[in-house]
């Protein structure tokens, strides 16, 4: 399976010609969700969903499906019946040929005043694990952790002891849009042989259009 990075929490999955792509959303490039075979989108927030791109991509292709959590299937379904597919923690389906389980039902805290959405994160092939907007730990061992570099929901040592709980054999990072390279710097010294520790996981960051084999 091919893993290739887009901007920020955006990945696409590709194997044996079929395309998942997971969150391709505003902080992502424009065409981050073009030629894939499904979507997977983690929730509703815009650097991880944009309805228009989405959309764009669903009439583009007829046979795109996309499978979220409600609050992002229900701003699409009615456009797009039957090719928009509702999910929550637990579920386990066929994407494009890939098989995805769900796992986590909230985004991480922000801040107490501000509401908490819903959630998901996407196990693909017992391979890949993206969280989307949490720290969730799937209830089984995981190789490649997608791993939420930098968000206003985060510091350093949640990331830090997320990976070693997690115990992944390596993880790339997501959700670094934010960051500029002095930014990007920092968390690579940290997260790399001068830092703390990882455990057992080895940590990279692929630069947006660099693709590795896992």
């Amino acid at each position: 399976m091919q893993l290739t990075k887009k901007g920020h929490a955006c990945v696409r999955l590709t194997r044996e010609g079929r395309t998942l792509v997971i969150d391709p959303g505003g902080f992502s490039e424009e065409d981050a969700a073009a030629g894939a075979d499904a979507v997977l989108v983690t929730h509703e927030h815009p650097d991880h969903f944009d309805e228009g791109r989405l959309r764009a991509a669903l009439d583009a292709d007829p046979a795109v499906t996309v499978w979220t959590l409600p609050a992002v299937a229900e701003r699409l379904a009615a456009a797009h019946p039957g090719r928009v597919r509702t999910v929550g923690h637990g579920d386990t389906f066929e994407a494009a040929g890939f098989e995805v389980e769900v796992h986590g039902e909230l985004h991480a805290v922000i801040h107490p005043d501000l509401p908490r959405v819903g959630n998901v994160g996407f196990l693909v092939d017992g391979e890949v694990f993206h969280p989307g907007d949490a720290f969730t730990v799937p209830d089984r061992p995981v190789r490649t952790l997608m791993l939420p570099l930098h968000a206003p929901w985060n510091k350093f040592s949640e990331v830090l002891d997320y990976a070693r709980e997690v115990g992944a054999e390596r993880a790339y990072a997501v959700h670094d849009g934010l960051l500029a390279d002095a930014g990007l710097a920092v968390y690579g010294r940290n997260l790399g042989p001068q830092g703390p520790g990882t455990g057992r996981t080895a940590y990279a960051r692929l630069a947006p259009g660099e693709t590795v084999t896992v």
